[in-house]
This record gives structure tokens, C-alpha cells and sequence, in this order.
């Protein structure tokens, strides 16, 4: 068997559907955004009663709508919930109609709920500081310092700046959130807030402060099959289940970085596969420490949906195959790998392809410096038919990975890859 094999063929793609029924296939009209419209359209319907009603000027009936919102959008972000959404989601059988589980199959657009939630808290609260204008200066005076600072981080947080500026992103989203709870604590003391907003205040502050709490410094084995990979090897105590993710960090309180954890069967502990793709990550690389920081629990990522489908094919470009390792290892749902990569043992070192081919003996392995960039999308969707998998799992950049699941879904094939939404 040649190791890593290049296919020259590849089936012909079936045409879109029709526009009316791709539409929803779009990135414009994903489940992420439907979430955000969700939860903004029910606050829209609060509103809408709050001016009928009469208790729009209310500041205590607006405290409630603002700490309902804010307790969605964190508790949607806390890990131990995430993992929660992702169990409900893939304890379905796979003998349920596809059409049920293609759409559990999105439950990593979670995010939605957290951004609705978090406009809308921004909304009410602007409403709450014009109805205290009247009120005493200092509580005035903490109002609008809230207000600014959660402008602040719904600003940093749109796609365009959040992108350009992501480390002022990471900074603002939770130095700034930090001092907004603790503004929030004052502001509903002072204003005399009623005892369930107090309640629900406690518990958004507890589950920010969770995965802190597990903060901690562990030893790291490094090494560096190339000058673009970075293998992590880590065992302190933890070993997390396939499909998860750890934050690590040089830095805890600037700058955190989330990598797919690659657990051995039989082993203890896990790696994280680090390619070159920025300043921090290439530091990583080029200056390994000893040491890292590392927060939360394991959390559940995308590829925990292949529990649902009978078959899956896997879709990666470089170290993509990171978060794809652990399922294939694990076996516990037949798939078939499709990977585009330079040079695999050259950038990634003879042992990690070979424990690759072990586990994917059929696999599409593109090496780009012998064969050049190939056509992707054809040879997902060859690997998808000749396997007659129920779904496609992406995971490349953004580009490619929304050009992947759209033009797929386009097509009536579930595919599933990350959003970048947070």
C-alpha cells in the first residue's frame, strides 16, 4: 500500500437543489443566526407588551428583562452547560429519521443564544439609563459605565473588528465583563433589585467563576516534528473524552488559545496539535515552555456530533487533523478521513501518520507539495459516496470550511463545520 495516496478522479457533484429550498443552507441563514433572531424576536415581544402594558419606565421590571438576558448569554457559555447541550443533542439514536438528527447535528450553534442574548441585554439596559436619569448621581453615574462598557463589548465582538483586533477582543470581552458583574452587583444593591434578580446574578457569577476556580500551571512535553507543528503532550491527571477541547494559555489573564484534545485508547492523559497560524502560536512553537496554563474542564467541540450518523466522513487540511484524530482512534463511528496537507511526515512526523493509516487504511491523503491544492469539495463528496456516509464533518480554516458545508449542504448532504462565532 503507498502511505500517502493522491486520487485522480473524482465523482461529479449532483447539482444545488433548488433556490427556495437552499436557501437555508446559507451562512446568512444558518442555525446561529436564527438562534440570534429567536431570542431577539421574543425580547422584541416583551417590548412590545412592556409599552402596552405600561411598565416600560418600570426600572425594576427593566432589571429583570437586563439580568434574564445576561444570565442567558453566560450560562450558554459556560462549559459544564455546553457539554450538557452536546449530550441531550447526541443521545438521540441513529435510527431516528436523519431529517431529526441532521438538525441535533447543530447544536454547536449554541452561540446564537449568546449573542441574542447579549444584544438584547445591551437594549433593555440602554432603556433602564434613560428611565434613571432622574435618579440619584452615583447610581446614574454606575448605570452609564455599564452601558459603555457593554456597548463596548457588543462593538469589539462584530465579525469585522473581532476578527482584525482579537486580542483587544479577548481583552475588552473579559476584563470588561468582569467589571460589568462586578458594576452589576453595586447597581442592583444600590437600586434595591428584587430578590430573584439577585439570585440570578449569583448564579451568572458562579458559572463565570468556575472554570476559573480549576485554574492551573502543568508541565508540557513539546516537540516539533517541523518547523509549522508544534505535538503537546500533557498528563496531570486528566483525561478528556474524545471530541473536546482544552483552553491553554502563557498568559491567563490576556490571551487564551483552545486546541482539540487527541486522546490515546489505553494511555492517560493527551495531546493538542499546534500548527503555525499566528504570532502566539508561533512563539509556541519556536520558544516551548515547560509549562502552560490551562483552565475549565474538557468541553465538547463539533466532532461530538458524529455520534449521531451511522457514517461519517472527516474533512481536514493540516493540522485539522487534530480534532479528527480522537473519533478515528476511537472507532466508535465507521468514517473515512479525506486530508490535505504539505508534506504529512515531513510536517507532522512519521509517527503521527502512521498511527493516522492505522486507524484510516482507506483514507484520501493529499499531499499539496507533490500534487498541488486539489478540488476538495470533489473529493469530499466522493468519499461521501463511495462510503455512503450520512454526513460530512469539516475541519480547515474558515474559508474552507464554509465553503465545505455550504456547497454540501447546498446539496441536501448534512455537513457540519465551525462558525467562528465567538
Amino acid at each position: 500500500m503507498t502511505v500517502v495516496r493522491s486520487p485522480a478522479t473524482a465523482l461529479e457533484l449532483p447539482p444545488p437543489r433548488p433556490a427556495i429550498r437552499r436557501l437555508g443552507s446559507t451562512r446568512r441563514f444558518m442555525h446561529h443566526n436564527r438562534l440570534v433572531v429567536l431570542v431577539l424576536g421574543v425580547n422584541a415581544g416583551f417590548l412590545a407588551h412592556a409599552i402596552t402594558a405600561g411598565w416600560w419606565a418600570d426600572p425594576h421590571s427593566l432589571s429583570a428583562m437586563v439580568v434574564a438576558n445576561v444570565t442567558l448569554a453566560a450560562l450558554v457559555r459556560q462549559q459544564y452547560v455546553i457539554n450538557l447541550f452536546f449530550r441531550l443533542a447526541t443521545s438521540v439514536s441513529a435510527r431516528r429519521p436523519l431529517a431529526v438528527r441532521r438538525v441535533l447535528g447543530k447544536v454547536y450553534h449554541f452561540g446564537g443564544l449568546h449573542v441574542g442574548g447579549a444584544v438584547a441585554a445591551t437594549t433593555w439596559f440602554a432603556l433602564l439609563a434613560g428611565v434613571m436619569t432622574v435618579r440619584p448621581a452615583g447610581l446614574l453615574a454606575l448605570t452609564y459605565a455599564i452601558l459603555v462598557l457593554l456597548v463596548a463589548m457588543v462593538i469589539f465582538a462584530l465579525p469585522p473588528l473581532r476578527t482584525r483586533f482579537h486580542n483587544v477582543f479577548e481583552v475588552v470581552h473579559r476584563l470588561g465583563g468582569w467589571t460589568v458583574l462586578v458594576l452589576f452587583w453595586a447597581h442592583s444593591l444600590l437600586s434595591a433589585a428584587p430578590q430573584a434578580a439577585i439570585w440570578a446574578l449569583a448564579a451568572v457569577t458562579l458559572s463565570i467563576a468556575l472554570p476559573w476556580l480549576r485554574l492551573r500551571r502543568v508541565p508540557v512535553r513539546i516537540s516539533r516534528p517541523s518547523s509549522h507543528v508544534a505535538l503537546l503532550e500533557f498528563d496531570y491527571g486528566v483525561t478528556p473524552f474524545a471530541g473536546s477541547s482544552t483552553a491553554v494559555s502563557r498568559n491567563p489573564l490576556v490571551e487564551w488559545h483552545s486546541f482539540a484534545n487527541v486522546p490515546t485508547p489505553g494511555r492517560n492523559g493527551f495531546r493538542l496539535t499546534v500548527s503555525r497560524a499566528g504570532d502566539w502560536t508561533g512563539s509556541l512553537i519556536d520558544d516551548a515552555p515547560s509549562h502552560l496554563w490551562v483552565k475549565g474542564i474538557p468541553t465538547a467541540g463539533v466532532g461530538n456530533i458524529d455520534k449521531l450518523f451511522t457514517r461519517v466522513v472527516w474533512v481536514a487540511t493540516g493540522s485539522g487533523i487534530g480534532p479528527c484524530l480522537p473519533h478515528l482512534l476511537a472507532r466508535d463511528t465507521p468514517s473515512r478521513l479525506v486530508w490535505s496537507t504539505r508534506h504529512p511526515r515531513k510536517t507532522y512526523g512519521g509517527e503521527l501518520v502512521a498511527e493516522i493509516l492505522a486507524a484510516q487504511p482507506d483514507a484520501i491523503v493529499w499531499d499539496t507539495d507533490a500534487d498541488g491544492k486539489p478540488d476538495l469539495l470533489a473529493l469530499a463528496y466522493r468519499a461521501y459516496a463511495e462510503f455512503g456516509a450520512e454526513a460530512v464533518i469539516c475541519i480547515s480554516n474558515k474559508k474552507t470550511t464554509w465553503h465545505i458545508v455550504e456547497q454540501l449542504e447546498m446539496r441536501g448532504i448534512p455537513a457540519y463545520g465551525a462558525i467562528w462565532d465567538s
